[in-house]
C-alpha cells in the first residue's frame, strides 16, 4: 500500500516546483517518488499511480483554468493531462520489472529520463495540437539545471531533471533492498552490505553531478543592444469579459505609452518631443491590446497614429482582425513612423477551446461554455519577424510570439532560425484573474531565453510582464492588473546555441530509445511463450 501514498506525494512534489511555489528541486524529488512507487509494480498497477501522481500534480497545477469557466473544463483537461502520466508510469513499470512480477523491481535512472521525454513528448503534442505545460523543463527557470536548454532544448532539460530523480530514487531502492536483506537473513556478508552501500553512493553523487555540472554551462549576454519599451496598459476588469470595452483597453495602453513619452521630455520645454538616449527603437505592446481592428475601424487606427506621432518609434502591437468570415485571426502588427503599418504575424497555434472549439456541436452537450467562443480564429501559416533599425547602428530583428505559442519547441525555434534575434511574447492573461497562470507562463519565457540565447521582452495586458535577458534573468518584473512601463536595453545575440543546431533530434531520439525498449520487452515475453 506504500506505493499509492508515493505517488500522491509525487504530484503534489511536481505541482511544488513550478510557480508561484518556485521549489525547483520538488521536481526531482517528484520524479523519484513515482519511479520508487512503480518500481516493480503491475502494468496497471503502474497506470493507476501514474494517474493518482498526474491528478495530484494537475489539478492544484492547472486550476487558473477554471477560474471563470467553471470546474467541468479545468477537471476534464487536468484529467487528460494526468492520463499522460498514467502513461508514463505504466511504461516504467513494465521496463523497471524485477526479475519476476511478484518480486522487487528495480529503478534504471537512464529509463525513468527517457520515459519522462517521451511522454512529453506525446502530450506536447496530441491531441489537437497538445499542451505542453506542466512540463519538467518549466519548472527550472532558476535551477542550476537550467543551462541544459541551451544544449537540447526543453527536452534534454526534462531529461536532466528525471535523470536526477532516477539515480536518487534508484539509490534509496538499493539501500532499502539492503536492509530489507539484512532484516531477512543474519547471516548476509558485510562485503555485500558495503556494496550495496557504495552503489546507492554512487547514485546519490550521480544525482547530485546532474544537478550541478550544468553550471558548467557558460550563458552569454553580451552583445550590441536594442532599447526596448514594453507597455501594461491594463484592462477595465478581469475575466472573460476583459473586452467587453475593447476601446478602453487600447485607450489604456496608449494612454500609458502616452504618459511614458511625456515622462521623457525635456524638463521644462513646452511641446519637446521624445528624443535623446531615452528614446526606444522598439515600442511592444501585448496580445489583445487592440481587439478592435485597426485595419477596418478608423478610429482604432487613429490612436494608433497618434501614438506613432507621439513616440516616433517603430510600435509592435497585438490585435484581432475581423477578416471576411470565418477569417477571424490573432495578429502580431508593425507600425512605423511615418509609414503605418508594415508587417504583420499571424497566430500559428490558436489554442483549443479558448480561441477556437474543435468539434463544438460534440462539446456543447458537456458545456455551454464553448459558445463563448463565438467566431474560430483560424492559423497563420508564416513565420514572423519584424526588421527595425537600432539607434545603435544595427538591426533588431523581433521575432513575435502570441501567448501560449511560448511553451511550443517548434515555434519559437522556427523564429530563432529565421533570423530573429529578440523575441516578443506578446500574452493577454487577463482571463486567468489573479492565478499563477501568468507567473507559469513567465518561467517558459525563461527557459526560452536561455535554450536559444536571446532576450525577451514578456509583455502581458494585465501582468505578469518582465524584460529577460539571454541567461534567463527577469529584469523589471510587474505586478498583477497594474499599469506598467518597462523600459530597457537588451542585447540582441545572434549566435545559434546547440540546442537550436540538433533541432527535435533529442527528444525524437528518447522517444525512439523507449520505443525500442519496449518492442525488446514484447519480443522477450514472445520468446518466453514458446
Amino acid at each position: 500500500m506504500y506505493r499509492y501514498p508515493l505517488a500522491i506525494a509525487s504530484g503534489l512534489a511536481l505541482w511544488l516546483a513550478f510557480p508561484s511555489h518556485n521549489l525547483w528541486i520538488m521536481a526531482p524529488i517528484g520524479v523519484a517518488l513515482l519511479a520508487l512507487a512503480t518500481s516493480g509494480a503491475l502494468a496497471w498497477q503502474g497506470a493507476l499511480l501514474g494517474l493518482l501522481s498526474g491528478l495530484a500534480c494537475f489539478l492544484p497545477l492547472l486550476s487558473w483554468s477554471g477560474v471563470y469557466v467553471g470546474a467541468l473544463p479545468w477537471i476534464a483537461l487536468a484529467v487528460l493531462e494526468s492520463l499522460y502520466i498514467a502513461l508514463l508510469a505504466l511504461v516504467c513499470a513494465l521496463l523497471q520489472s524485477g526479475p519476476s512480477r511478484a518480486g522487487a523491481g528495480r529503478v534504471r535512472p537512464m529509463v525513468v529520463a527517457l520515459v519522462w521525454v517521451a511522454q512529453e513528448a506525446l502530450r506536447d503534442n496530441t491531441p489537437f495540437g497538445g499542451f505542453p505545460w506542466g512540463r519538467l523543463a518549466f519548472s527550472q527557470a532558476d535551477s542550476p539545471m537550467a543551462a541544459l536548454a541551451a544544449l537540447g532544448g526543453a527536452p534534454a532539460l526534462t531529461f536532466g531533471v528525471a535523470l536526477a530523480g532516477g539515480f536518487l530514487a534508484a539509490g534509496i531502492a538499493r539501500l532499502m533492498r539492503s536492509r530489507q536483506s539484512a532484516s531477512q537473513s543474519h547471516n548476509g556478508s558485510s562485503s555485500s552490505r558495503v556494496a550495496s552501500a557504495l552503489v546507492a553512493t554512487l547514485c546519490l553523487l550521480g544525482a547530485v553531478a546532474v544537478l550541478l555540472v550544468p553550471l558548467l554551462v557558460p550563458r552569454a549576454t553580451s552583445g550590441p543592444t536594442g532599447r526596448f519599451m514594453a507597455v501594461q496598459g491594463d484592462v477595465p476588469q478581469a475575466g472573460l469579459d476583459f473586452n467587453a470595452q475593447r476601446r478602453a483597453v487600447l485607450d489604456n495602453h496608449a494612454r500609458v505609452t502616452l504618459q511614458a513619452a511625456a515622462a521623457w521630455k525635456a524638463p521644462g520645454v513646452k511641446g519637446a518631443t521624445l528624443s535623446g538616449p531615452s528614446q526606444p527603437d522598439l515600442v511592444v505592446w501585448p496580445e489583445n491590446s487592440s481587439d478592435i481592428d485597426p485595419l477596418d475601424n478608423p478610429d482604432a487606427a487613429n490612436v494608433i497614429r497618434g501614438v506613432l506621432d507621439t513616440i516616433k518609434a517603430p510600435l509592435v502591437l497585438g490585435a484581432v482582425l475581423d477578416g471576411p468570415q470565418p477569417m477571424v485571426t490573432n495578429a502580431s502588427l508593425l507600425y512605423l513612423p511615418g509609414k503605418g503599418l508594415s508587417a504583420r504575424y499571424v497566430k500559428r497555434h490558436p489554442v483549443p477551446f479558448a480561441e477556437y472549439i474543435p468539434y463544438r456541436s460534440f462539446f456543447r452537450h458537456f458545456s455551454d461554455k464553448v459558445d463563448l467562443v463565438r467566431s474560430d480564429f483560424v492559423a497563420g501559416n508564416g513565420v514572423g519577424v519584424f526588421k527595425v533599425p537600432a539607434r545603435s547602428g544595427g538591426t533588431i530583428a523581433a521575432g513575435p510570439i502570441i501567448c501560449f505559442e511560448v511553451a511550443y519547441d517548434g515555434l519559437v525555434r522556427d523564429t530563432v532560425t529565421h533570423g530573429a534575434n529578440v523575441l516578443l511574447v506578446q500574452t493577454n492573461n487577463a482571463t486567468f484573474g489573479f492565478t499563477d497562470e501568468s507567473v507559469q507562463q513567465l518561467a517558459i519565457s525563461r527557459i526560452r531565453a536561455i535554450e536559444h540565447g536571446r532576450s525577451i521582452v514578456h509583455i502581458s495586458t494585465v501582468g505578469v510582464s518582465a524584460l529577460i535577458t539571454p541567461d534567463g534573468t527577469l529584469h523589471q518584473p510587474s505586478t498583477l492588473f497594474t499599469p506598467a512601463v518597462l523600459a530597457a536595453d537588451l542585447p540582441l545575440r545572434t549566435e545559434i546555441t546547440l540546442a537550436d543546431r540538433v533541432g527535435p533530434w533529442p527528444e525524437d531520439l528518447a522517444c525512439a530509445c523507449v520505443a525500442g525498449m519496449l518492442a525488446l520487452l514484447a519480443l522477450g515475453r514472445i520468446r518466453r511463450r514458446r
